[in-house]
């Protein structure tokens, strides 16, 4: 199991005493170690008795009839990824105590498939990098950047989507986190930051 600093896991079963549903985000570049670190942190929480969710911002990735096109110096910040969809039918209703119900983008179909629900309780972590953007940041209770070196998380990148992904990798997704994490700070804006390189 990745291994979780033992105060997030205390600090998240205090907040859950005052709010049904506590919210954490978990951000990061790609291939930083986001999903591993945020499966560690919901089985630390479980390990526990308490309940945890885990919702994947991959699921919000806009099908391709939707995404802007463009350099990434000319695409806005994330824009493959529907933010505002993850606010309206996760974060907003979470917060609110109410059940939140969002549709799955899938990625071989290039189309939103099934629903998904999650109820409001326990602690429920949205992990993906984007996640804590400026205009997400404050509806989490606790935010969580997830570090990683440059050549470490292409390495991983390659390893997983296989050479003849790099030129997306060093052309295009790479310099979109580079500016994302120039423009909006996610690093700074986490109550915590934590490494992802295995080190």
């Amino acid at each position: 199991m990745t291994d979780i600093p033992a105060d997030i896991v205390s600090r998240l079963q205090a907040a859950t005493a005052s709010r049904s549903t506590v919210l954490v985000g978990v951000d990061g570049q790609g291939a930083a170690g986001k999903t591993l670190w945020a499966e560690g942190l919901a089985e630390a929480l479980r390990s526990i008795g308490q309940a945890a969710a885990i919702i994947h911002f991959d699921d919000f990735f806009l099908p391709s009839a939707e995404r802007p096109h463009g350099t990434p110096e000319a695409r806005p910040i994330g824009g493959d990824f529907d933010w505002r969809r993850l606010r309206d039918e996760v974060l907003l209703p979470l917060r609110e105590s109410r059940v939140a119900s969002y549709g799955r983008y899938d990625w071989t179909s290039d189309a939103l498939a099934e629903t998904h629900q999650v109820p409001a309780h326990g602690v429920v972590i949205v992990e993906g990098v984007y996640c804590i953007r400026r205009e997400l940041a404050d509806l989490y209770d606790v935010r969580v950047w997830v570090e990683c070196p440059h050549d470490v998380r292409l390495a991983r990148g390659i390893l997983r989507d296989g050479e003849a992904a790099r030129s997306r990798w060093e052309l295009d997704w790479m310099p979109c986190e580079e500016r994302y994490v120039h423009e909006h700070n996610p690093g700074e804006a986490a109550h915590y930051v934590v490494s992802g390189d295995g080190a």
